[in-house]
């Protein structure tokens, strides 16, 4: 049987990863591959209530290192309920956000730091990184423009412009780390072609993959 393949979507707010996940997902699909889709945080009931708390604007009062320890706690169960289940199937499991967001968030948008947050996260995921990660890069002040236009602004979206010029500097931080699996595609284009570079990636991954 054909391995499973995890393959994530990152990129800084307004960059367009959920539009462009699951547009690749919808292909995916068609072509009759065996595919599901998650996102993080949340995928399941226990991982989506936690991601209620962490992005609850009311929630100001939130410590940056509970923040962080609740992401990985939602990645956990997540990784456990549905991921690795859906993997050990062989499926291809397209999911919008993994590590590499509480790496660049918290490690460096909250000046927690890189490696305290990767600990707590490899306690997490034991080992079970992505396959393929595609970063959908994009100016950071283009991508703060687009999600004030949001009807529903969460916790993060309202952080300032110095966090998340922070986060675009974590993510090349992240970049750098894990060149191996990670592919820099332009976010500034069309979804359509935004999304056959996507494709190419991961349908070569795919048939590498036996």
């Amino acid at each position: 049987m054909r391995k499973g393949l995890f393959v994530t979507f990152e990129g800084p707010d307004g960059s367009g990863k959920t539009t462009i996940s699951t547009n690749v997902y919808q292909q995916l699909l068609t072509e009759g591959y065996d595919v599901i889709y998650t996102r993080e945080p949340g995928g399941i009931d226990i991982a989506e209530q936690i991601r209620r708390i962490i992005l609850d604007p009311k929630n100001t009062a939130m410590d940056v290192k509970t923040e962080a320890l609740l992401y990985a706690a939602s990645r956990r169960q997540h990784l456990i309920e549905k991921v690795l289940p859906a993997l050990a199937e062989g499926k291809i499991v397209i999911c919008d956000r993994f590590i590499d967001s509480s790496l660049a968030y918290q490690g460096i948008g909250r000046q927690i730091g890189l490696d305290a947050v990767l600990a707590i996260n490899e306690f997490a995921i034991e080992g079970n990184y992505p396959d393929c990660t595609i970063f959908l890069d994009i100016d950071p002040l283009e991508g703060l423009s687009r999600i004030s236009n949001r009807h529903y602004r969460d916790r993060l979206d309202r952080e300032t412009q110095e966090f998340h010029m922070r986060v675009a500097q974590g993510y090349l931080e992240v970049l750098s780390k894990y060149r191996h699996r990670m592919t820099v595609v332009d976010a500034n284009r069309p979804v359509e072609d935004i999304v056959k570079d996507a494709l190419v990636v991961i349908l070569k991954r795919i048939e590498s993959n036996v």
